[in-house]
């Protein structure tokens, strides 16, 4: 399979159940106990997925997914044990692509990381066929190609992570048709997959700031409320 995967946890039981999971499934698995040794090995392996718990010593899951996104975009599912969902909300917006609650199945982990990984995988593999022709919508200011994973607006490159990518591509693909919170996570998570409306409100958030980060005047994302999402021409 090729894949490789970081498991970020200060728990050694999780690791080591998890590892063996992953590892019967084909993984390659690399396994750290705290924040800073695994944003270290996340950056030095190259991985395509990460697994990071939010309560660590030395550097917690929130500090750690803040210093990798500043370099990486990789697919990054957070684990959580905590009740409150202000820390699932908080992770979202700072660019994590999924949550998952403590306790939790290993099948269901697996799982959402099968799903990230599908979404993941023509990205990963952009370079092994080269005459894969390029997939390209162009609206206005805006230019995506779904191929090579890159976004413009006004020429500036705009860097989404593939939660972020997938989500905006399904509204800029029907520019002014309403898409619903339902249909975004069908087209960024893929069918059969439960995912809480709030964690939808949370990456559209996020996708507004980095665009305007570019251009303080953007403002093609709308929001309808009680409906869902549409994307304007500006």
């Amino acid at each position: 399979m090729g894949n490789k995967i970081a498991l970020i946890d200060d728990d050694q039981n999780i690791l080591t159940s998890v590892s063996m999971i992953l590892e019967e499934e084909g993984y390659e698995v690399f396994t750290y106990t705290d924040g800073l040794s695994g944003l270290n090995g996340v950056l030095k392996e190259q991985v395509s997925l990460v697994v990071l718990d939010i309560k660590m010593p030395r550097m917690d899951g929130m500090e750690t997914l803040q210093e990798l996104r500043k370099k990486s975009n990789v697919p990054v599912i957070f684990l959580t044990s905590k009740e409150d969902e202000i820390d699932e909300l908080c992770g979202l917006r700072m660019g994590a692509d999924d949550y998952i609650k403590k306790p939790f199945s290993p099948k269901l982990l697996i799982a959402r990381i099968k799903t990230l990984l599908r979404r993941t995988e023509p990205v990963l593999n952009k370079g092994a066929d080269n005459e894969q022709e390029d997939v390209v919508i162009k609206r206005n200011e805006l230019e995506m190609n779904k191929t090579r994973h890159l976004c413009l607006w006004k020429k500036h490159p705009i860097d989404l992570t593939i939660t972020e990518f997938l989500m905006l591509y399904a509204l800029v693909e029907k520019t002014g048709i309403v898409k619903t919170r339902d249909q975004l996570i069908n087209s960024a998570y893929g069918p059969n997959v439960y995912i809480d409306d709030r964690t939808v409100d949370s990456h559209i958030k996020r996708l507004r700031k980095k665009f305007k980060d570019v251009d303080k005047d953007f403002s093609c994302i709308e929001t309808l409320y009680g409906i869902g999402y549409r994307y304007r021409e500006g």
